[in-house]
C-alpha cells in the first residue's frame, strides 16, 4: 500500500511539473545588428517583469563590452540580464553548452514567461529547436588543431577537412576558420565524419514559444549601423582592441570589429579604412542575419518602437496558448 502510494505521488509531481512547464512561454526577439533590440527587449522586460535571457555569442565574454554592444550596467540595472559578460575570452562555450545551460535556468523559474533576446541565430535555435548532441572537444585536440591551423593556414586545413569530410567540405564557409577548424576537430576526436553528427532533429520543448522580430527599413538600418561603429569608437573601442591584442588569436575574438582594428594595430590600415571596414562589414552581417531569419515562417515581424503592438500580440499569443491547454 506504501508503495502504491508512493508511486502515486511520484506520477503526480511528474504530470504537475509537466504541466507548469508547459504552461509557461518563452518570448524570443531578435533581428539583425543595430536594429535596436536591446532597448525594446527592456521595455518588454519591464511590462512582464523578467529577467533577460542574453543571446549573444560574444555578449558573454566580459572583456569586451564596447566592441559587442553588450548592455550596459545602467540597462542591466534595470532589468536582470543572465549570460552577459558571464565567460572569459579564454573559456571555451558553444552553442550546444547554451542549449543545455538556458534549459536549467527555464526550469528552474519560477515565472511563467521567459524572455530571450539577442542576434546569435543558432543560440536562438539553440534553445527553439534543439542542437544536435555534438561531443566536447578535448582541450589538446582543439590545442593541437589551433596550433595546425596556425602552422599550416586555413587553406591546407580545408584540405584535410575534404579528405576527412568531404560532404562537409561541400557546404561550409571556407572562409571562416573557426567552422572548418570545429569540423576537423570532431574528426579527430571521434574518428567519424562531421556530417555524421547533424542530424537537423527538432526536439520538442516543454513551453510554448512566441517568437518576435525587429526590423526596420533598410537605409534606415544600414545608418544606424554606421552611427552605431562611430559611437563604438567613441566609446573606447579602440582601447578595449589593445587590452585584448595579446588574445586576437583566440576564435573568441574572431569576428567583426576586433579583426579590422588588429589590421590598424598591425600598421596594415589606417583607423579610418578600419572603420570603413567595420561599418561595411557589419552591414553584411545583418544581410546574412535577414537571410536566416527568412527561412523561418514563425516569427512575427514589428518595427523596434511599435511597443503596444507587440505587447498586444504577445499577449494574444499568451491567452490563445492559454485556450487551447485548457482545452487539452
Amino acid at each position: 500500500m506504501r508503495f502504491t502510494t508512493y508511486l502515486s505521488w511520484i506520477i503526480f509531481i511528474y504530470n504537475y511539473q509537466a504541466f507548469r512547464l508547459k504552461n509557461k512561454t518563452l518570448i524570443v526577439i531578435t533581428g539583425s545588428t543595430g536594429v535596436g533590440k536591446t532597448e525594446t527587449t527592456l521595455r518588454i522586460a519591464e511590462h512582464f517583469n523578467v529577467p533577460v535571457i542574453n543571446a549573444d555569442s560574444r555578449q558573454i565574454f566580459s572583456e569586451i563590452p564596447v566592441g559587442t554592444a553588450a548592455p550596459t550596467a545602467e540597462q542591466q540595472q534595470r532589468i536582470q540580464h543572465y549570460f552577459v559578460g558571464s565567460h572569459h575570452l579564454e573559456d571555451y562555450y558553444s552553442a550546444s553548452r547554451y542549449e543545455q545551460d538556458v534549459m536549467e535556468l527555464i526550469n528552474t523559474q519560477s515565472s511563467p514567461i521567459a524572455l530571450l533576446s539577442g542576434g546569435s541565430m543558432m543560440y536562438i535555435d539553440a534553445v527553439c529547436k534543439g542542437i544536435d548532441d555534438i561531443p566536447t572537444i578535448l582541450p589538446e585536440i582543439r590545442r593541437n588543431m589551433m596550433d595546425r591551423l596556425e602552422a599550416e593556414g586555413l587553406e591546407q586545413m580545408c584540405k584535410l577537412l575534404r579528405e576527412k569530410d568531404p560532404a562537409y567540405w561541400e557546404i561550409v564557409d571556407k572562409n571562416n576558420p573557426r567552422r572548418v577548424i570545429h569540423a576537423l576537430e570532431i574528426c579527430v576526436q571521434t574518428g567519424k565524419t562531421y556530417t555524421s553528427f547533424r542530424l537537423n532533429t527538432i526536439k520538442e520543448r516543454p513551453f510554448n514559444i512566441i517568437k518576435i522580430g525587429l526590423n526596420r527599413d533598410r537605409d534606415e538600418l544600414y545608418q544606424r549601423i554606421n552611427q552605431r561603429v562611430l559611437k563604438m569608437i567613441e566609446d573606447g573601442m579602440i582601447e578595449e582592441a589593445l587590452q585584448v591584442y595579446p588574445k586576437r588569436s583566440l576564435n573568441s575574438l574572431n569576428t567583426v570589429g576586433y579583426k579590422e582594428l588588429f589590421e590598424y594595430l598591425d600598421g596594415l590600415t589606417t583607423l579610418d579604412e578600419a572603420i570603413f571596414k567595420i561599418q561595411s562589414n557589419t552591414r553584411r552581417y545583418a544581410r546574412k542575419q535577414l537571410t536566416w531569419y527568412k527561412k523561418d515562417a514563425t516569427f512575427r515581424w514589428f518595427h523596434p518602437d511599435k511597443i503596444e503592438e507587440i505587447l498586444n500580440y504577445i499577449q494574444t499569443m499568451i491567452s490563445d496558448t492559454s485556450k487551447e491547454v485548457l482545452l487539452y
